[in-house]
């Protein structure tokens, strides 16, 4: 899953209207934004197995302490406890560390069964990835409809509101038609250096969301 998990974010603004969008696209890809560290370092592990479902070539061999249910909810907690120290919103703090944890449930109905429950556990997942179609029409669904949501409740301020945010679109689009669609990787390690990249799309978020507004004032709920 890669546009669900960012449809995740967008939608979250909806519910979390003080948030920036940034903040909520990490939390939703907060996971697959440290999974590459640990593949780096050598404590997780993936490998390059074409065919090994339709639509990825990628062989998820471990990875307990990023994708397993238990570590999701820990992560969850964690994120959403330092949100609300520092924002002291217990609403944003809710949603930051919902978003979080909705990455192992989007994983869970894409993945085949190499999810653990926790840690040395049993493994779990649905397999959507092994229809190329029904892969496209879940991700793509659930991307427009956390864009439209993000739409329903920001507007823009000015050309760089409205255009990046477009620009943002487009890169995420162009980013998932090229890991479908392209050769496999030459290798993990080139897996994760390109991963740590994704640490610049929330970023982005921070950037695009400073230049919209919010078309309802937010009302504060702690």
């Amino acid at each position: 899953m890669f546009l669900g998990h960012y449809g995740v974010g967008f939608a979250a603004k909806r519910f979390a209207p003080s948030a920036s969008l940034g903040t909520l696209l990490f939390a939703a890809q907060f996971v697959d934004l440290v999974w590459p560290i640990l593949v780096l370092a050598g404590v997780e592990v993936v490998r390059i197995d074409p065919g090994n479902t339709v639509v990825t070539p990628l062989d998820f061999v471990s990875y307990p302490f990023t994708h397993s249910l238990a570590a999701g909810l820990g992560w969850g907690l964690l994120l959403g406890l330092v949100y609300l120290v520092i924002r002291r919103s217990a609403r944003g703090a809710l949603v930051v560390g919902l978003a979080v944890v909705s990455h192992w449930v989007l994983d869970w109905i894409s993945h085949r069964p190499d999810l653990a429950l926790y840690p040395g556990g049993p493994k779990v997942g649905l397999g959507l990835w092994q229809s190329l179609t029904g892969t496209l029409v879940v991700e793509l669904t659930l991307f427009a409809i956390g864009l439209g949501l993000y739409l329903a409740t920001t507007r823009p301020l000015d050309r760089t509101g409205r255009w990046g945010l477009a620009a943002l679109v487009a890169l995420l689009l162009a980013s998932y038609g090229g890991a479908l669609f392209g050769p496999p990787p030459p290798s993990d390690r080139a897996i994760a250096w390109v991963g740590l990249g994704g640490w610049l799309l929330p970023l982005a978020g921070v950037w695009v969301d400073r230049h919209r507004a919010l078309r309802r004032p937010a009302t504060v709920r702690r």
